[in-house]
């Protein structure tokens, strides 16, 4: 059994029987030994007044379960990462293939997660992103894309300092293993295992349309230079940060020395995620 005293709550306020579902899964925990510490939307839902900020939350407790969807689990990942947590994530969105776990094996799953079940544990690889001397960690994918108005991107996809291709098109996705079932998927690119060292490389509808989808190794380095003159074109990281980029900005995306440990039910395992998911049959 792992030694686990403080248990952190992160929600998505929104999502349908959040109350009920936040309320049981705290009096689980407490049932437990554990103390339950929630992010300021979590107590804001039960009327309580102490809550942590989002931000603040995972460097004050031992594992992080997120109820909502994959976007919740998404703007906390590069935090319990940093802070070397694991996270459940506790399914209310729509798809759900970070929040992988259903409301019906939530308790299951905590249990298995505390006896010390080591194959619920899942290590994912996050990429290391550097624009304009800012340092971003993501798990899922970073976008290039052109504003509303925009006609498309331009760019220069450089890999290990060699120059591969002179990119025209609505966008560019260059993600983990992990965010291979997410944007990338959508836009043509395989479907990587979450255990395999790689980046994906995908362009969102290329000009050129012999530019097919590419997987690289993670030991490489990836550099993306802007050639837009005048359109907006948009960093996205995991679709929570980013920005509007500017011409001649040069994106730099490698391996993150960090690790996010997903904890899954005990009674799946990754191919019966995408059977479920994505309709397998």
């Amino acid at each position: 059994m792992i030694l686990i005293n403080r248990v952190g709550f992160v929600i998505k306020p929104h999502a349908p029987d959040i109350k009920p579902v936040l309320d049981e899964a705290i009096q689980y925990c407490r049932a437990k030994g554990l103390e339950c510490v929630l992010e300021k939307d979590a107590a804001r839902i039960l009327g309580e007044r102490d809550g942590v900020p989002r931000e603040l939350l995972p460097g004050q407790v031992d594992v992080l379960i997120v109820l909502g969807g994959d976007g919740t689990l998404l703007s906390v990942s590069h935090l319990a990462a940093k802070n070397g947590i694991p996270v459940i994530g506790i399914n209310m969105g729509s798809l759900g293939f970070l929040t992988e776990v259903p409301l019906n094996e939530m308790r299951q799953t905590i249990d298995s997660f505390l006896d010390g079940n080591p194959h619920i544990r899942n290590p994912r690889q996050m990429l290391e992103v550097v624009c304009r001397g800012k340092t971003y960690d993501c798990l899922n994918d970073v976008v290039i894309n052109k504003g509303a108005l925009a006609r498309m991107i331009q760019c220069i996809i450089r890999i290990d300092g060699e120059e591969i291709a002179r990119l025209r098109a609505d966008g560019l996705i260059i993600s983990t293993p992990t965010g291979s079932t997410a944007y990338s998927l959508s836009a043509g690119g395989p479907i990587v295992h979450p255990s395999i060292p790689a980046i994906i490389i995908a362009p969102i509808c290329p000009h050129t349309l012999t530019f097919r989808p590419m997987v690289i190794s993670s030991a490489s380095e990836v550099r993306v230079q802007l050639q837009n003159e005048s359109e907006e074109v948009y960093l996205t990281i995991d679709g929570q940060r980013g920005g509007q980029m500017n011409e001649q900005d040069e994106i730099i995306i490698r391996k993150s020395p960090l690790v996010l440990t997903l904890i899954s039910s005990p009674k799946r395992n990754y191919f019966d995620l995408l059977h479920d998911k994505l309709g397998w049959g």
